[in-house]
């Protein structure tokens, strides 16, 4: 082909291109910035804070009674807080509840302490936790407190007791329900005082405490439902 030729066709092709380019449709660029006059960045809203209020806790008070009378969960205390496994409350101290129904600090709710609150099955030194690691594949469902074999082991509070027995990992064992989705649970005893169908009162000697090898501990469980709490949130 003759270079002329040649040079005509390949203009003929290139005006070809641009002109079906120029008929695409024009995309540009999503606008990031809003148009304006000023270079100022307007700041984001504020977050509204979360509502509720802050509880002073009194004495004797514990973390389950202070969620009673709030109507909150007591877990939402816990993380609101911060509260770790082993914490115990302190007189004074100030708690925030969250989705509280008020709008003014609250320091003097009258709480009757002894209504369905529980007490310690025995006194001693609390050697293991919940949560704390028991072996290489478990936690502890409770708290094993320290004490002397034959220690009287009081009922935590009034109920019924729904089964006085040897249980497989837990020794001889009594449970007792509280009628109120609480149940509680008393391990490791040498000899059970109670039997199944029995109604005790909170102080009630209910057993007493055994001895495995060299220790003797009294392992002490609040169920609520079929899951385990910690202990600690409701006991003063």
């Amino acid at each position: 082909m003759p270079i002329r030729e040649l040079k005509i066709l390949l203009f003929v092709s290139l005006l070809g291109f641009l002109t079906g380019c120029a008929t695409e449709e024009y995309k540009p660029m999503p606008t990031l910035i809003p148009e304006s006059t000023s270079t100022a960045v307007t700041p984001a809203a504020p977050v509204a804070p979360q509502p509720g209020i802050y509880h002073k806790v009194d004495h004797g008070q514990t973390l389950w009674q202070i969620a009673q009378i709030y109507g909150v969960n007591i877990k939402d205390i816990i993380v609101s807080n911060n509260i770790p496994n082993g914490s115990t409350l302190e007189v004074g101290q100030l708690l925030f509840i969250p989705g509280a129904q008020t709008t003014k600090t609250v320091s003097e709710h009258q709480v009757d302490n002894n209504k369905n609150a529980f007490i310690w099955p025995l006194k001693g030194k609390v050697v293991v936790y919940f949560d704390d690691p028991i072996g290489a594949s478990t936690v502890s469902h409770g708290l094993d407190i320290q004490a002397q074999p034959g220690d009287t082991v009081q009922a935590a509070r009034e109920g019924d007791v729904i089964l006085a027995d040897y249980m497989s990992g837990y020794g001889q064992t009594v449970m007792i329900d509280h009628k109120d989705g609480f149940i509680s649970v008393y391990a490791r005893n040498a000899k059970l005082l109670v039997k199944l169908g029995d109604h005790v009162f909170k102080g009630d000697a209910i057993a007493q405490v055994g001895q495995i090898g060299s220790r003797s501990v009294e392992h002490f469980e609040i169920r609520h439902g079929s899951q385990a709490t910690n202990p600690l949130y409701y006991l003063p």
